[in-house]
């Protein structure tokens, strides 16, 4: 049997391929694991985690507006763009060094560097003249934002990773893009008094959500100040002596301070030396793998955004312990992508799990049952704000199970997960309906609807 520097390499210390290594090596195995950023990859260190920090900041002003219908008042109240870019960088920079202190502590060999395969067992360290073979290699690159680089004038604009670090907060931003990020990213910078304007080519924001969800959300977040255009897109980007003007289809021309493109992302494929070591990628762009993780070489497998499965932090943790659980353990494994809640951290936010409406109709045979409700939070009582909450369960016509719940208004993200458990054990309507209510809350809807369709309550 060959000699290898390692039994295995892992490519890239974001969520998946820190937890990968460091399973393994606790197991007994010399592990390695290369990042060419910052140890913590995209969720830590330009995605979820700082994104978090920007929503919780820009959801003071809203808190603000609510407090002084109970009698609140503040004087000089004010925003440091400044300040907050450096205490969310403190605790980004703190979280790293907590990601790479676990991987020391484990065991694995932490090298800071980009690295590229030059056939199935050994990879080169760009730059440092370092050559390292393994008997496995492990590729958890993630994903990176997709621009259409051949817009004209596309080099003003930014993306979502550039949105972290804007040397100062701008007057006026055009977000291009209707999926998460760029939602998310619109009600940060309308929330910081930002002149926000949102343009997605599509007839509605958040592609593949529930089609009642995407609708209430545009609605409330216009309600938030956000100006939305619909089926539109750049024709150019011209930078003038005050800004930027987006040149639109529709023959709009908006002047902005800074143009951002969430457009997408794409598996972080390039330059890796794939081809030199047998990886195919699929049609998509990303690498291709089996069911359990596996490449079309017999000895790489890869895990996360690179393979664009389903792109979530915590997906990619459980794919690297059905990885190690596999290869490691002699106990085969794959995740179970179905009933996977998500959040989107828009304002208001959104929380769901399983099907829309659309796909439970195409998925159970005798039709779905649904409940539906919307109402005005209690919190907004005094505020004489408009603002709404849905709640929506899809119920299996046959079976009464639960089988997909949608959420929009504040704190959909935390009852979502526990509504979570709830679909993926396969629990009915009878089960939820039979479950008391917490008394006042905006949860206990979830278990109160009984009424199929039903039609705008008011809970406040």
């Amino acid at each position: 049997m060959a000699e290898y520097d390692y039994d295995l390499f892992v490519i890239g210390a974001g969520s998946g391929g820190v937890r990968a290594a460091r399973l393994t090596a606790l197991g007994g195995k010399r592990v390695a694991i290369a990042e060419e950023f910052r140890v913590g990859g995209t969720c830590v260190v330009r995605g979820c985690v700082p994104k978090k920090f920007m929503v919780m900041a820009s959801e003071v002003s809203h808190a603000i507006e609510i407090a002084e219908g109970y009698g609140w008042s503040f004087e000089g109240t004010s925003f440091d763009w400044p300040k907050f870019l450096e205490a969310k960088d403190v605790e980004i920079a703190r979280l790293s060094g907590i990601y790479a202190a676990n991987l020391g502590k484990a065991g694995v060999d932490l090298i800071h560097g980009r690295a590229v395969l030059k056939d199935a067992h050994t990879v080169e360290i760009v730059g440092k003249d370092q050559i390292i073979t393994a008997e496995k290699i492990l590729i958890a690159t993630g994903g990176r934002p997709w621009m259409p680089e051949t817009l004209p004038g596309i080099e003003h604009a930014i993306t979502s990773e550039e949105a972290f670090h804007l040397p100062e907060l701008p007057k006026r931003i055009l977000i291009a893009g209707g999926g998460y990020i760029a939602v998310e990213f619109a009600g940060i910078f309308a929330g910081l008094g930002v002149e926000t304007t949102l343009i997605y080519r599509g007839p509605n924001i958040l592609r593949g959500f529930d089609d009642d969800v995407r609708a209430h959300l545009a609605d409330e977040i216009e309600k938030r100040g956000i100006k939305i255009i619909l089926g539109c897109q750049h024709t150019e980007l011209k930078k003038t002596e005050t800004g930027i003007v987006n040149v639109l289809e529709n023959g709009m021309e908006i002047e902005t301070d800074v143009v951002m493109f969430a457009t997408g992302r794409v598996p972080h494929v390039v330059d890796l030396g794939l081809e030199t070591a047998g990886v195919e990628l699929n049609e998509k762009g990303a690498i291709k793998v089996d069911s359990l993780s596996k490449t079309t070489a017999g000895n790489i497998w890869a895990i996360g955004d690179v393979t664009d499965r389903m792109n979530l932090t915590p997906v990619a943790i459980r794919e690297a312990v059905a990885f190690h659980e596999t290869v490691y353990k002699d106990n085969p494994q794959h995740f179970d992508y179905e009933a996977v809640a998500t959040a989107v951290f828009s304002q208001p936010p959104v929380g769901v799990v399983g099907l829309t409406e659309a796909e439970a109709r195409h998925s159970c045979p005798k039709g779905v049952d649904i409940y539906a409700t919307r109402f005005r939070p209690m919190k907004y009582a005094f505020t004489g704000s408009d603002e709404r909450v849905l709640m929506k369960l899809v119920v299996d016509a046959d079976t009464q199970r639960v089988v997909g719940v949608h959420i929009v208004g504040p704190e959909a993200p935390e009852m979502i997960q526990l509504a979570a458990v709830a679909v993926k054990a396969g629990l009915t309507k009878a089960q939820w309906d039979a479950t008391c209510a917490v008394h006042p809350t905006m949860a206990e809807e979830l278990v109160t609807l009984k009424v199929k369709q039903s039609q705008e309550t008011n809970a406040g």
